[in-house]
């Protein structure tokens, strides 16, 4: 009998010392991942309608943490998934150096390359529902390569190059409504 308990107590520790390291791990790993945010708006907020096209339709600024030290680049894309006729581009930006940490306000930084919108613009095209509240994903990837697209690829065309290259990933949504 006291094999027994001897055994249990033996095996609950193990359990208990193993959860407390997974958890750990996994805490840590979160810290760690790459995350995308912006000091005009918090995640799952609405977006100021001085970044639509109500307002003066410009991108709102945007920072940058924990991008991993294997990156060699960096992919922005915003787009609106609640769009009527399937998901809307409203910036596509690549070749964003790893060493940048954040976007200011109507801008886009030094060396990115732009993408064609479905504005048809190598622009930000800024929140701008037909109706209804919509939602924005600004989607930030780091790529273990420096794209080789050239300026005006859409969103396909990244998706593709993009392919297999991705080390991380983040998001950060914000919402719109006329």
């Amino acid at each position: 009998m006291k094999k027994i308990i001897y055994i249990i107590l033996v095996v609950g520790i193990v359990i208990g010392v193993t959860s407390y390291i997974i958890v750990a791990k996994n805490k840590k790993r979160r810290e760690k991942m790459i995350k995308i945010t912006s000091p005009a708006f918090k995640n799952g907020d609405f977006i100021p309608q001085k970044y639509t096209c109500k307002g003066e339709d410009i991108n709102p600024p945007l920072e940058f943490t924990n991008i991993p030290d294997a990156a060699k680049s960096l992919v922005l894309i915003m787009d609106d998934p609640d769009a009527p006729m399937g998901t809307w581009q409203h910036w596509l930006v690549w070749n964003i150096s790893p060493e940048i940490k954040k976007i200011e306000e109507n801008s886009v930084p030094k060396g990115a390359v732009l993408g064609r919108n479905d504005f048809g613009r190598l622009k930000y095209g800024g929140p701008c529902p037909p109706s209804g509240t919509h939602r924005y994903f600004f989607r930030l990837y780091a790529l273990d390569v420096k794209l080789n697209l050239k300026e005006g690829a859409t969103r396909k065309e990244l998706d593709n190059a993009m392919g297999g290259h991705i080390i991380d990933s983040a998001t950060l949504m914000g919402k719109f409504s006329h």
